[in-house]
């Protein structure tokens, strides 16, 4: 049976030539040729991030940098703002490591604002905050630059961000906005297949490591520093998605950086008009996601068949995450979609509300 097209929040669609770059004989990971091939991508990621901070990768879920960005920075106390199920498990991740540090969250569909962020700050408890920039799970986009402009009056505090379902879809300008961390994996706004995370670490969090001890290995910073400066890995990474990165990354910059992001705000505003005729946006207004709307929904539809009758036309959509599960549904639009994808998309769905 012929697969259905994504437009789940991650892993995101990935077309044939993408998949294709995946495919390519690999090299030795000691090699020149894996020297090239990691700056290429190291240049490429640092060009989407606006940044001169280092690019670490990671072969695993963006989850294991999450671990890394808080086992190799945190001395004093962690201030995780939590919007929803995964800035929820980065304070999680926090707590399990055994670092001290406190959930500051708000109501689902709401944001976190600069003005908690400020009020956490001004107690003197914390040297780290977390903060998931788009919220997957309920369709939030956090104020980044207002929060990053706050963190900034708080010279000994350093900022982690989750951009995991925003990078490379969304401008963030890492440098400008003084963001310590940016992390992600590759299978949402880039566009790949899931098992591969890169992330931008600032020269004080490097300083910050090498104070801590306890980080393990395969997750230490200093230890992924010193073989970053070689062009290397400590360990075999995944060269497939080095390569399809390395081909994303081509893509990205033949059609243009700042196109690729009024793209996405078009197929945001594309789905989110068709969402509030149908249904309403479950995230705060002002604060909706580019990269995927939560849908709320008002009229009690089942969603679970709206969902099921998708999937057998070839569309897969996402339900309700956690305690949101048959309340609301995600539509995706990012990474390789384009506008015609969720115009068939949304057309079929009409369709299928019709039937119901």
């Amino acid at each position: 049976m012929e697969k259905p097209k994504l437009f789940i929040p991650g892993p995101t669609h990935v077309d044939s030539e993408l998949l294709s770059s995946l495919a390519e004989y690999p090299v030795g990971h000691r090699s020149a040729q894996f020297s090239e091939l990691y700056d290429e991508v190291v240049d490429g990621v640092q060009k989407v991030l606006f940044t001169s901070n280092r690019i670490l990768l990671g072969t695993c879920s963006a989850t294991g940098l999450m671990e890394s960005a808080v086992r190799n920075t945190v001395q004093k106390r962690c201030a995780n703002f939590v919007c929803g199920a995964f800035s929820k498990r980065w304070h999680e991740i926090t707590a399990s490591c055994g670092i001290e540090c406190d959930s500051i969250s708000v109501e689902l569909g709401k944001a976190t604002k600069p003005e908690a962020v400020r009020e956490a700050l001004e107690t003197g408890k914390y040297d780290t905050i977390t903060v998931v920039h788009n919220e997957t799970s309920t369709g939030v986009m956090n104020p980044i630059a207002e929060i990053a402009e706050v963190v900034r009056d708080f010279p000994d505090v350093v900022l982690l961000v989750d951009m995991v379902s925003s990078m490379a879809s969304v401008k963030v300008e890492v440098d400008k906005l003084g963001i310590d961390v940016a992390l992600a994996s590759v299978q949402k706004g880039w566009g790949l297949p899931p098992g591969f995370a890169v992330c931008s670490v600032s020269d004080r969090i490097f300083e910050r490591s090498e104070q801590i001890s306890n980080k393990g290995y395969y997750f230490d910073f200093k230890v992924m520093e010193k073989y970053a400066k070689k062009s290397q890995t400590p360990t075999t990474p995944s060269i497939p998605h080095m390569q399809g990165l390395r081909a994303q990354l081509a893509r990205i910059f033949k059609d243009g950086l700042e196109n690729r992001f009024q793209h996405h705000i078009k197929l945001a505003e594309e789905v989110r008009s068709w969402v509030r005729q149908k249904f309403d946006t479950f995230a705060e207004s002002g604060y909706e996601s580019n990269t995927v709307t939560c849908a709320g929904n008002p009229n009690g539809i089942d969603l679970i068949e709206m969902a099921n009758r998708l999937l057998k036309r070839g569309y897969m959509i996402s339900g309700g995450y956690g305690p949101l599960k048959g309340k609301t549904f995600r539509i995706a639009h990012m990474g390789n979609l384009q506008m015609d994808d969720i115009r068939d998309l949304l057309t079929t769905m009409d369709n299928v509300l019709d039937e119901m």
